[in-house]
């Protein structure tokens, strides 16, 4: 039963997808925290923020995970494959008629349609992980500081996002070593003075 609903889930994840890796996570989202409650959304913003620090695809990734999650290798096999099934299949039918689409105005009015919406689902989920983040930081302070240089890195610096994310992640690493050895320093400072 679980192998069908991953399936399912994951399938409708890459049919509906429109647009890529970062239009599925909104879906990723619902099927798997709202949905079936396959992970919680702390999980999902963590696992998410791991996974665009990866090569690849961000869509097989979280299927990845949540299918390991689930049921190991199978369960990944499983969802990896059903989310990447419909846009094979779509490539392949699609490709026999690019020719007469490209200067179609129907399919550039769909496409003109649909950008909203997707604008709209990302919003909704980039307001989600501020609030996450938001509630979840010990100091604000710093948490505003990263929103800030993530901002000037990305919209005026037009840092590579992958870069940014390593960078990031290898500064906070970093931060984190020092200041756990700091605290131990300081513990093992109060138990000789006692």
């Amino acid at each position: 039963m679980i192998y069908w609903q991953l399936f399912l889930a994951f399938f409708r994840i890459g049919i509906f997808g429109y647009g890529g890796g970062p239009t599925m996570i909104p879906l990723v989202h619902a099927e798997c925290v709202k949905k079936y409650n396959w992970v919680s959304a702390e999980e999902f913003a963590d696992y998410y923020a791991l996974g665009n620090a990866l090569p690849g695809p961000i869509a097989t990734k979280m299927a990845a995970y949540v299918g390991y999650k689930m049921k190991a290798w199978l369960g990944a096999t499983v969802a990896i494959t059903a989310v990447s099934l419909p846009v094979v299949i779509g490539m392949v039918v699609l490709m026999q008629f690019v020719s007469v689409l490209k200067n179609s105005s129907t399919v550039n009015g769909m496409i003109q349609a649909i950008q909203p919406v997707i604008a709209v689902m990302m919003i909704t989920l980039t307001y989600e992980f501020f609030i996450k983040g938001w509630k979840g930081a010990q100091k604000k302070s710093g948490y505003l500081g990263l929103l800030a240089l993530s901002i000037v890195g990305l919209l005026l610096l037009d840092i590579h996002p992958g870069l940014l994310v390593a960078v990031i992640l290898l500064g906070a690493f970093l931060y984190s070593t020092w200041h756990a050895k700091q605290q131990k320093a300081k513990e093992q400072r109060s138990s000789r003075q006692l």
